[in-house]
């Protein structure tokens, strides 16, 4: 089964920075597009960026220009930086393949003063 392991969250004042890490096993990595989801208490999970094989990026509006995804095939990693942090950021971030097969723990990120 494919293991999904996600670091780098934590507690961040609004307008902070945070670099989210993603290891990936049991997986072909490199031939996979990956994805970065979030799940926000009471609401769904929703896709916030996505990176193809080739390394094509797609983000969601309501991040474009403030987060940014990126992998690296070698390690079976992908990361998702995080910049500009809101409140309404706040959730567990999973990284995933795209589309989606089963999800890891996740990582929760909380954006308060």
């Amino acid at each position: 089964q494919v293991q999904l392991v996600e670091s780098g969250g934590g507690l961040v004042q609004p307008g902070g920075s945070l670099k989210l890490s993603c290891a990936a096993s049991r997986i072909s990595f490199s031939i996979n597009a990956m994805g970065w989801y979030r799940q926000a208490p009471g609401k769904q999970r929703e896709l916030v960026a996505r990176i193809s094989s080739g390394g094509s990026t797609n983000y969601a509006d309501s991040v474009k220009g403030r987060f940014t995804i990126s992998r690296d095939n070698a390690k079976n990693a992908v990361y998702l930086q995080t910049n500009s942090l809101k409140p309404e950021d706040t959730a567990v971030y999973y990284c995933n393949t795209f589309p989606p097969g089963r999800w890891g723990q996740g990582t929760q990120v909380t954006v308060s003063s």
